[in-house]
């Protein structure tokens, strides 16, 4: 029995009515025999007893995935047992026994990698399949499981592999009766490409966003009513609520859903200069907060002058809102609501809808959905970017470096260091 096959739990751990395991590897179908007896049809579900040293485990379905017809490419086999965890434990000490080892994570679906049953891309794709949450982010999930961010680059190799076959021609032929301005309509060609995958990198903000979640930050000056808003909008009590200016001292986060994407909806503290040190602490994260945030909603009390910095996020973007409207009539323009009654509450969740789509807007098309797929589209923009060198040598050079990148974006070229690092990021089982 070979070290290298392989068995993990598929399913959630603890007691359920069915538990998956999985079985891979060239001694998957002997381990399978050794415990159901002899093989079932390929791919026919089998109810048997299974056994081992003469003693019965459980009485399951087997399935069985003869190479390649299988997820990792390699002989499969799942077991579909009573999910309690005695049963799992005695099952997987029997395969133990057997020669199978445990796989580490993400180490089934590295293996159809390395089987060529699937690139990087739609790898990845998968495991944020498992890890949706939201409608938009199974759908976008889907498109790049099922191949469709894979097909956009396999598109883009294509034409740079073209490209660099006539730029190969004009260097090796150049003496010989070549179609005039072949050298020319390369660099235009070049060009062409160049500007659409720019246009890609400068739009993959948005697939990052509806897979990594939106945040939102609450900021404005001691209460202005920014924890009630919290409140108001997460719709439960997430932050302490205190007329006493400076309650909030470090930054308090809600989860919700809106317009179908992930947000986290962060309240902070009071924006004012103090010699405490701990608020001090509190209203410097609070600045944070707002940097590394997409969406800023500055707050401000209608029954107290507006402050300068409050102003100057508005000016900056942020979407501004005037609390307390309650008690009096608003002075400012922009969202006039009470967290305390609740109006206005529904209008301002609407407009943070409209600016949660626009800022991870859902295409139709697969996008970068990660900082790895921009950072090597962003190396072949570099690449093509020393196409205007005088050389043709160098420019056929900086061609072969933008396939490069692309290599690295499927997973295809030199990327061992990213395939540990995007595997490890699977459950075992997957």
């Amino acid at each position: 029995m070979s070290g290298d096959t392989i068995f993990a739990l598929a399913t959630g751990a603890g007691r359920a009515a069915v538990a998956v395991m999985r079985l891979s590897g060239p001694g998957a179908g002997a381990a399978l025999a050794a415990l159901a007896g002899p093989l079932p049809r390929p791919r026919h579900a089998s109810l048997r007893r299974l056994r081992h040293r003469a003693e019965v485990l459980d009485e399951a379905l087997v399935l069985w995935f003869p190479a390649p017809a299988s997820y990792t490419g390699e002989d499969s086999a799942e077991l579909h047992l009573h999910g309690g965890p005695a049963v799992v434990a005695a099952v997987s000490d029997a395969l133990a026994m057997l020669g199978l080892r445990p796989a580490e994570p993400g180490e089934f679906t590295r293996r159809a990698f390395t089987q060529g049953r699937l690139d990087l891309t739609a790898a990845e794709g998968i495991a944020d399949l498992i890890a949706a949450e939201t409608e938009a982010q199974r759908r976008q999930a889907l498109r790049q499981a099922g191949g469709a961010l894979a097909a956009r680059v396999a598109g883009w190799v294509e034409r740079l592999t073209a490209l660099l076959a006539r730029q190969e021609a004009f260097i090796e032929f150049e003496d010989e009766d070549l179609p005039e301005g072949i050298d020319a309509a390369v660099a235009a060609d070049v060009a062409e490409l160049r500007a659409e995958l720019a246009a890609e990198i400068a739009g993959a903000a948005r697939a990052e966003a509806l897979r990594e979640g939106v945040r939102i930050a609450i900021l404005g000056a001691p209460n202005a009513g920014k924890s009630s808003l919290l409140n108001a909008l997460a719709g439960r009590e997430a932050a302490i609520v205190s007329a006493q200016p400076g309650t909030t001292r470090d930054v308090v986060e809600a989860r919700l859903i809106l317009a179908g994407v992930p947000v986290t909806l962060a309240d902070t503290a009071g924006l004012r200069e103090t010699e405490d040190l701990i608020e001090a602490e509190g209203v410097r994260r609070a600045r944070a907060a707002g940097a590394g945030a997409e969406i800023v909603l500055a707050v401000f009390a209608a029954n107290a002058p507006p402050d300068a910095e409050t102003l100057a996020l508005v000016e900056a973007g942020a979407l501004a809102v005037v609390n307390k409207c309650d008690l009096v009539p608003p002075m400012l323009a922009g969202h006039a609501v009470s967290a305390r009654t609740g109006a206005g509450v529904a209008e301002l969740r609407a407009a943070l809808e409209d600016a949660v789509r626009a800022s991870a807007g859902v295409a139709m098309e697969a996008g970068l959905t990660r900082p790895r797929h921009r950072a090597a589209l962003g190396d072949a923009v570099a690449a093509l970017d020393m196409l205007d060198h005088p050389l043709p040598e160098l420019r056929a050079e900086a061609l072969r470096g933008a396939l490069a990148a692309m290599g690295r974006l499927t997973g295809r070229v030199g990327v061992e260091a990213v395939l540990d690092r995007v595997f490890s990021e699977f459950c075992i089982g997957k």
